[in-house]
């Protein structure tokens, strides 16, 4: 059997060489076939699945639960580093010394020894700073220089959305007010009620996607994440639900059974 030594003093460095002993063991031809099966193409749905329980935990205010998938996301960034690494791009070190690295760029208010207004600068400033600062690296990097450009594809559609829109409005690319955003979510309604006469069902699927775009910058502007807005009703339309159900129960009614002014009936009796 493969022997991790014993755990180690309880200081973070050292709790953390353990997590990486640990999962070498599991890497190693000794170790658990499932784990030295995984690739970083296998990992992905994991990293996914993982920071989303972590925005739950949140959610939830479950701060033992937050401890726990914590853990869990931190074993993906360990699980994806080991697997890179037998591969001979990089590995842990590599990881955490270029996110102190790109800390410390980003920051110049805070670490710049030479800058005599350190900490001088608001949140706003900040956030345009750091933008200025990645749009150059980008440059530097022989990446496209644009500024949504580094917005990932694989960011649920939403948030991606919400980004977009962000980040084009730091350079003054935006509307005037929210209720300039509110002209154009009118403006959209219009065009999909046009899009529907037509019946075509490409130009409808547009016509959504142009008014789910705006309604996520109508969400920015009001100041509101329009990923954790739609999360919270969500969970208030399940919640809702499973009452709705369970009035219907009480009464001997099977849900496929009932009719809508039924269902409706407990729908409201639930919102009340």
């Amino acid at each position: 059997m493969p022997k991790v030594s014993d755990s180690p003093e309880t200081t973070s460095g050292a709790m953390f060489e353990y997590l990486l002993r640990i999962m070498r063991t599991l890497r190693s031809p000794e170790g658990c076939a499932w784990d030295r099966e995984q690739t970083p193409m296998s990992l992905r749905p994991f990293v996914l699945e993982e920071a989303y329980e972590v925005i739950d935990a949140i959610d939830r205010s479950d701060f033992d639960g937050l401890k726990s998938e914590l853990g869990d996301l931190l074993l993906q960034v360990v699980f994806l580093s080991e697997v890179v690494k037998e591969i001979g791009l990089f590995e842990i070190q590599d990881v955490i010394t270029s996110l102190c690295e790109k800390l410390v760029r980003r920051h110049p208010h805070v670490f710049a020894t030479e800058n005599s207004n350190r900490n001088s600068l608001n949140a706003t400033e900040v956030k345009l700073q750091w933008e200025r600062i990645k749009t150059k690296e980008r440059a530097a990097a022989g990446k496209p220089q644009s500024l949504v450009g580094d917005t990932p594809r694989s960011m649920p559609s939403l948030l991606r959305a919400f980004r977009l829109g962000k980040q084009a409005a730091t350079v003054g690319f935006d509307w005037d007010s929210a209720d300039a955003v509110g002209d154009k979510i009118n403006e959209e309604l219009i065009e999909l009620q046009s899009a529907r006469a037509t019946g075509e069902p490409t130009q409808i699927e547009e016509e959504i996607g142009d008014l789910l775009f705006t309604v996520t910058n109508l969400a920015r502007h009001l100041k509101v994440d329009p990923e954790m807005a739609l999360r919270s009703t969500n969970t208030k339309f399940e919640n809702r639900f499973k009452n709705l159900e369970q009035q219907l129960k009480k009464k001997g009614i099977a849900l496929g059974d009932a009719s809508p002014e039924t269902m409706n009936e407990a729908w409201e009796r639930t919102k009340r």
